[in-house]
């Protein structure tokens, strides 16, 4: 292989390059915060530092709960150690439509988006739910790490 061989590169895939995730210091992570553990996106509910140990490193333990399942898990990690925050966004969306166990959403500029699920459990009994008595809706949408889901709605002010 020449030497320009070796530097050409075939990308498969083009991205504006905002990632899933970004690094935080242990020691910089708060209560109410987002962290990834065990590959998931998680609220942070509990912290706690323990002092350092005989190898040097204070301990962060944390107690946080997956923002899309609401399992609680637990990670432990050195303060100075770098753990993943995961990029979180809501966003509100008009609910159109359900169609097939799906919302059919439309944004504020009149994009649709149809591909986030009824949620399970009681939110999305109370969206069908509105929604078959003829309310318009709003529902907040929340997004991290290439996963989506409902976890809230309201009626939509009159006139909007």
């Amino acid at each position: 292989m020449s030497d320009d061989e070796q530097h050409n590169h075939n990308f498969e895939q083009a991205s504006a390059g905002a990632s899933a995730t970004f690094p935080m210091q242990c020691s910089a992570l708060r209560k109410n915060g987002h962290v990834v553990i065990k590959g998931r996106p998680c609220k942070i509910v509990e912290m706690s530092t323990s002092k350092t140990g005989k190898h040097g490193h204070a301990k962060v333990h944390l107690v946080a709960i997956d923002i899309f399942t609401g399992k609680k898990l637990e990670d432990i990690c050195p303060s100075t150690h770098n753990m993943d925050v995961p990029n979180v966004t809501r966003n509100e969306y008009q609910l159109v439509n359900i169609d097939d166990g799906f919302l059919n959403l439309m944004t504020a500029d009149g994009v649709a988006k149809d591909d986030v699920k009824v949620p399970e459990g009681e939110i999305g009994e109370q969206i069908v739910g509105a929604f078959e008595e003829g309310k318009d809706l709003l529902v907040t949408i929340v997004s991290a790490m290439s996963e989506e889901q409902a976890i809230s709605w309201k009626e939509a002010p009159k006139g909007a």
